[in-house]
């Protein structure tokens, strides 16, 4: 196969980082988190991490309990899955989280990465926006998150195998902030 070559960007703590990846078009290339040694991983974490999350709230999307554990399991294995498993499945339970929602972003504020032995410990901070429904309405909601989360290969792919939440902000859910590069309304003027 012919290999991509990917640029990325990635803005962690302020700071635009540059990478470069080759990518193996339907296979694994030689940065595909399949294929990395933990000191690999932990490397390119900040490019991956946002991925994997994503992965976790598609998961949190689903209604069904089978599609919920089996997405989740794509990324989280041991007890990470099942604690994301039964939160998640509880917040249904409890009508605390409608499932109703459309993830558009999950970036990264600030992590950092270390490898210990097998397993890559990560404490990360990041950022999700999407729209969430409710009972009568839909809005969009942008809420902030820190985690320590503990990854490791489980039979060659990089999973969540432990994930401690230590901080949810949602101060800014469903607030606009001004553009600052948008023209003045009229009535602003």
């Amino acid at each position: 196969m012919v290999r991509n070559l990917v640029v990325a960007v990635l803005l962690v703590s302020g700071i635009a980082i540059l990478a470069w990846a080759y990518m193996g078009a339907g296979q694994d290339g030689p940065l595909s988190p399949d294929s990395m040694s933990p000191q690999e991983f932990s490397r390119e974490s900040p490019l991956l991490l946002p991925g994997i999350l994503a992965k976790v709230y598609d998961a949190f999307g689903e209604t069904d309990e089978t599609a919920i554990y089996d997405r989740l399991a794509e990324v989280a294995s041991g007890p990470a899955l099942e604690q994301l498993y039964l939160e998640r499945v509880g917040a249904m339970a409890g009508g605390g989280l409608n499932p109703d929602q459309e993830i558009h972003e999950v970036s990264l504020s600030g992590m950092s990465a270390r490898p210990v032995g097998d397993t890559v410990e990560i404490a990360a901070k990041w950022r999700v926006l999407g729209v969430v429904g409710h009972a009568e309405h839909m809005h969009m909601r942008g809420n902030a998150y820190a985690a320590d989360l503990a990854m490791t290969s489980d039979g060659g792919v990089w999973k969540i195998t432990a994930f401690t939440l230590t901080d949810v902000d949602r101060s800014d859910a469903g607030t606009l902030e001004r553009n600052a590069d948008a023209p003045l309304a009229e009535e602003d003027s």
